[in-house]
């Protein structure tokens, strides 16, 4: 399950359409798109849907919705018509990505250190201290590299006239490239003759650029590092990634049980007896990771975990404490962060955030509620968020009293008119609100595989596109010209 929150849209008639243009024209590259789309019965595209969803499930390609009965497990929907975008349009937002996730590593390095940002006043220190998400456990130590968010899932959405906004920075452990790389995948396998009128960037190397990343961090005195993915376990939602990623990357899939901390060094117990780690993936959430250091009820973590990561003797990717550049009330000062770290104006823009902890912005809110999204700052999933103009009166109220209650607990944005794509729906072809996740990768480099998990809300007017909320996912095409 894809964690995020995708901001509210306006009516499809004035998003911006990613294939035709106001004139209603196909654009460029998407023409050869629709002459094939012209020349395919709706018979013969629903059986391809059909077989990509059997494709799925014999993939075991699943996931499941906390909350739910045990064992309700769900295929993600599959749309089966690609988004094309092009090599110039690629540049932009891969530099853009690349500018931001390097300000957010910035940023990580120097609050758990000098603390400078919050010295200058570019941030009020009260945001970061006060935070959650900030790890005092954290101060002073030094990672590899002073990487911190290894990996990064950025959220993009296009608006206007089909400007990239970034939406939220995932940093913690992001998730979706599982499906990223199956979607391409299955579309070979189904459509061979639509890619051979197009010459789309590959994205199949992205393990291979993932475990070398992973391997570039090790402790410095390691020449073959061992690298492990730490799993929650089968329970998870998102274990289908966890040994996807795994099995792909040649390395072992571990749980918390299978590591063990001795004299300051990580080994994982196998048939051979202990065996050095030197890199943990881990898709465990900090409060998790160690019982020893934060919560001791985790049967989940690896006991002195902690204390080996402070000597240096492993590195976490993604570090621990991450999750406060990625929090919601953090996400306004990532521009002024871009400025402070690199001197660089953003390339790309912030969706218009107010805080709601600042009392123009609350005032300003609760005037304006049936206009704006409003979401929690520690929401994810969908879940905690208002779409003002979808409200009814009864939602608006109980909404307005809960900000009331406890304003820091809420940022509010403008409504989007979200761009559209061409979709398969029952009707047909039609356009769907898109959002776009690409994932960038931080080692003794930055890799950005040229695409990204494309998340499409397929109800006919929906505004979310989450996984567990209705939405579906598609291929997305970076052409290579």
């Amino acid at each position: 399950m894809m964690q995020s929150n995708t901001a509210a849209a306006t009516p499809p008639n004035v998003a911006y359409n990613e294939m035709q243009d106001g004139r209603g024209q196909t654009r460029q590259h998407y023409r050869q798109l629709q002459d094939w789309l012209s020349e395919m019965p709706n018979e013969r595209l629903t059986q391809k849907r059909d077989d990509a969803d059997t494709l799925f499930r014999r993939m075991g390609i699943t996931f499941a919705v906390y909350g739910e009965n045990a064992g309700a497990e769900r295929l993600i929907p599959f749309d089966i018509v690609p988004r094309i975008i092009t090599a110039v349009e690629w540049r932009r937002l891969s530099r853009g990505l690349t500018q931001r996730v390097n300000a957010l590593n910035s940023f990580l390095s120097d609050i758990y250190h000098e603390q400078e940002i919050l010295k200058a006043g570019r941030i009020p220190a009260e945001h970061v201290l006060c935070n959650v998400q900030y790890r005092p456990e954290m101060q002073d130590i030094e990672v590899p590299g002073d990487v911190y968010a290894h990996i990064a899932g950025v959220d993009v959405v296009r608006a206007d006239e089909g400007e990239f906004f970034v939406l939220e920075d995932n940093l913690r452990v992001p998730s979706g490239v599982s499906y990223m790389l199956e979607d391409r995948n299955v579309m070979m396998r189904l459509f061979p003759e639509l890619f051979a009128r197009y010459a789309v960037e590959p994205i199949e190397h992205y393990p291979d650029i993932l475990l070398d990343n992973l391997r570039s961090v090790a402790p410095a005195e390691v020449l073959e590092p061992t690298v492990v993915l730490l799993t929650p376990g089968a329970y998870n939602s998102a274990y289908f990634e966890h040994a996807f990623l795994a099995q792909q990357m040649g390395i072992e899939l571990v749980e918390g049980k299978d590591l063990m901390v001795r004299d300051g060094f990580v080994f994982m117990l196998t048939t051979r007896g202990p065996q050095p780690v030197h890199v943990i993936y881990r898709r465990i959430d900090d409060d998790f990771l160690d019982p020893l250091a934060f919560r001791q009820d985790s049967a989940l973590g690896v006991p002195g975990l902690l204390a080996a990561y402070r000597a240096g003797h492993v590195t976490i990717a993604n570090a621990i404490g991450t999750g406060v550049a990625d929090d919601k009330s953090i996400y306004p000062y990532v521009p002024e962060m871009i400025r402070f770290y690199l001197d660089e104006e953003p390339i790309l823009n912030n969706v218009p955030t107010r805080i709601l902890r600042n009392p123009d912005d609350l005032a300003y809110t609760l005037e304006h509620l049936s206009e704006l999204v409003v979401k929690e700052v520690h929401g994810a999933g969908g879940y905690g968020m208002l779409i003002g103009p979808k409200a009814s009166k009864e939602q608006l109220e109980r909404f307005r009293e809960q900000i009331k209650a406890n304003p820091g607990r809420y940022i509010a944005q403008p409504t989007l008119a979200l761009s559209t794509c061409p979709t398969f729906v029952d009707e047909g072809i039609a356009p769907r609100h898109v959002d776009l996740r690409p994932f960038v990768l931080s080692g003794s480099d930055v890799h950005i595989v040229p695409g990204g998990l494309t998340r499409v809300a397929l109800r006919e007017g929906s505004l979310v596109v989450n996984s567990s909320q209705g939405g579906g996912t598609k291929d997305t095409w970076v052409l290579e010209t």
